[in-house]
């Protein structure tokens, strides 16, 4: 199958799967009955900067879109971006550049079926509730939201207006994080107890220190949180896979959490290293610990351990450990152990095997062509769900109760640690729905 094309096998299993999808969401969001495009997705991008660019890339390798409208404050990025798509498409797109919410013009066109945004992290949900209210889907860069308020903005404003949100969190469809998927659906893992994931990976020169994006040693858009914000600033990259794990909003959810922080260090001591100790930024004071562990509970007796660890010098390792009552799973060792299966009692064994009998029907059918593109094939598979959800006129994959759900730790988290680490409950985005057994969504196979 092309990926912008389905046949009528494959339409009506993603039919039967929105109804199997839509069980426990309000009526406004549940789709039962699908009202597949007859022709390409339209859409609209917002945030056409480096990562931006890269999705507007992604998506036309995916295929089936047209995009007619871009929004940037930067006129480069803007230009830039244009090119990428009128060489994609063969179409040149309007360009919306008259200030930071212009967007709210392309919002308001009435060619457009979906909008995606990759700003910085504060004007996601802006974005998005723009979109929702003219009854656009919307798609978002992670995190969807940075507090509380955004987070119940999203998720009330999807209701309301009957339309889908998806942060679009490209780590659920790593191919490790779907062979899980389906060893914990054949039952290997057992009964499930514990997941311990993490996003460690040393941004300082996202942050602008490191003079790659602006000037050597001045602060970007992420340094300048990092001045001002203390907990775990990027918790959706871990959470995201680890949650479908746990079934949270699917038959479980978190409950409260714990969180604490290390004294920060790590910017100060990179910008005295590379531009002097005498540069202002290596003398600022930044709130951002160098390494935040984050505790939380689910209503069903289950744990989760989440870090952020982006200021200190070190390999990525995303962790991501899953633990039952039969085995376990490790990322960073590659290997996996379940009881009476593995052939070594108490030994780690590679997990390659696995991938013989267990590798997720996305990736055998689209890693191939996936590979090719960011994230090790993970942007290719998001943009693809995303995209086959607008086509069919369904809920997203990805839906506005998990965006916000895995979104709300970053806040949640800054009020523990500035509370001693005290616990802080975790809002019930479904007012209840979570109890309703549904199934994770995986279109067009």
């Amino acid at each position: 199958m092309q990926p912008e094309r389905m046949n009528r096998r494959q339409f009506i299993t993603s039919a039967a799967g929105a109804a199997a999808l839509a069980a426990g969401l309000p009526d406004a969001l549940a789709s039962p009955v699908p009202k597949p495009l007859d022709r390409p997705v339209r859409l609209g991008f917002v945030g056409t900067g480096n990562r931006g660019t890269g999705l507007l890339g992604t998506m036309i390798a995916v295929g089936g879109v047209e995009i007619p409208a871009l929004c940037d404050i930067d006129e480069a990025h803007l230009k830039r971006a244009a090119a990428v798509v009128e060489k994609g498409t063969g179409r040149k797109p309007e360009l919306y550049q008259k200030g930071p919410e212009d967007y709210r013009r392309l919002c308001e066109r009435d060619d457009l079926d979906a909008v995606m945004t990759a700003t910085p992290w504060e004007l996601h949900t802006p974005v998005c509730v723009a979109a929702l209210e003219a009854g656009k889907y919307a798609a978002t860069e992670v995190p969807a939201a940075i507090t509380v308020e955004q987070c119940w903005q999203l998720v009330e404003t999807s209701e309301r207006t009957g339309k889908p949100c998806m942060m679009l969190e490209n780590e659920c469809y790593y191919r490790y994080a779907m062979l899980v998927l389906n060893l914990i659906a054949a039952g290997l893992f057992g009964e499930l107890l514990h997941c311990e994931a993490g996003y460690q990976h040393d941004v300082r020169w996202l942050k602008g220190i490191e003079g790659k994006i602006g000037p050597g040693g001045s602060l970007l858009w992420r340094g300048r949180h990092a001045l001002w914000r203390n907990g775990n600033l990027y918790p959706t990259h871990p959470i995201g896979p680890a949650a479908w794990c746990l079934s949270i909003n699917r038959g479980d959810r978190f409950t409260y959490l714990v969180s604490m922080s290390t004294k920060s260090r790590g910017m100060n001591v990179k910008i005295a290293k590379m531009f002097g100790a005498d540069h202002p930024n290596a003398k600022r004071s930044y709130a951002l610990g160098d390494i935040n562990t984050s505790l939380l509970a689910t209503e069903n007796g289950l744990t989760m351990t989440l870090y952020h660890d982006t200021q200190s010098p070190r390999p990525y390792d995303e962790i991501f450990r899953v633990q039952g009552t039969e085995g376990i799973y490790s990322r960073t060792l590659r290997k996996c152990y379940f009881e009476g299966r593995s052939p070594e009692e108490h030994t780690w064994e590679d997990d390659e095997k696995y991938y013989q009998q267990f590798d997720h029907p996305l990736w055998r059918q689209l890693g191939e062509q996936a590979l090719q593109h960011g994230h090790d094939g993970a942007d290719f598979l998001t943009q693809h769900q995303f995209l086959a959800a607008v086509r069919l006129g369904i809920q997203t994959p990805i839906d506005v109760y998990d965006s916000a759900t895995w979104s709300v730790v970053s806040p949640l988290s800054e009020k523990s640690v500035a509370n001693r680490s005290g616990a802080v409950e975790v809002p019930d985005f479904t007012r209840g729905r979570w109890q309703e057994k549904r199934e994770i969504q995986i279109l067009g196979i």
